[in-house]
């Protein structure tokens, strides 16, 4: 599982095409892609071909606080059940807060998509915020969804700081070493001392 390139923009529709319903247009693939690279992931099978992706952006709302939105996921039929859409919504979830500090994510599912939802609401913990009526083309109506990040951004800034002291546990313990190596080399190789003066001549 990788960040998207954009040279796996048409892949991705490919996956598209042949897992949803809701189907989009190459340029809008590019608008995500270009406007937030960091937020969209792919992944792969053993040969590179790509088995899942997830589209996703953060909402442009000055009278709300910073959110994202899930525009797409999809996983191929014979790469399901192997938790890829978990592992995707959440690497997107995790970008949106290391990236724009989001609160919440946000989507969309059909109300007749009980596959998703049962992933959207007992494994990711996404809450119905509202129906919206004949959300989609077809006539039918969404659940508008949403996500509270504020469990996973506390794991994040854990994880953070636990690195930074690892980092800084090994620059100590580099520090340390080099003292070490130094204080060995002096052992073997001891300084030269002449207390003759150089510039003095005997005769």
């Amino acid at each position: 599982m990788s960040m998207y390139n954009p040279e796996d923009l048409m892949n991705m529709q490919h996956c598209n095409l042949l897992c949803l319903p809701e189907n989009y247009q190459m340029k809008y693939y590019f608008y995500h892609g270009l406007s937030w690279p960091q937020l969209s992931y792919i992944a792969e099978d053993e040969n590179g071909k790509i088995v899942g992706y997830v589209l996703a952006k953060m909402e442009e709302d000055p009278d709300d606080v910073p959110h994202g939105h899930i525009t797409s996921l999809a996983v191929k039929r014979s790469h399901r059940r192997l938790g890829l859409a978990q592992k995707l919504m959440d690497q997107a979830s995790r970008a949106m807060i290391e990236n724009f500090n989001a609160k919440y994510v946000s989507l969309h599912v059909r109300k007749s998509n009980r596959a998703a939802l049962h992933l959207y609401s007992n494994t990711l913990k996404f809450q119905i915020s509202e129906i919206e009526p004949k959300y989609y083309a077809d006539g039918e109506d969404a659940y508008a969804m949403k996500r509270d990040l504020a469990h996973m951004a506390d794991e994040v800034r854990s994880q953070e700081k636990r690195e930074r002291g690892t980092v800084a546990e090994r620059a100590k313990n580099s520090v340390k070493l080099a003292k070490q190596q130094k204080a060995q080399t002096s052992k073997i190789h001891p300084p030269i001392h002449n207390d003759s003066d150089p510039f003095s001549s005997h005769f």
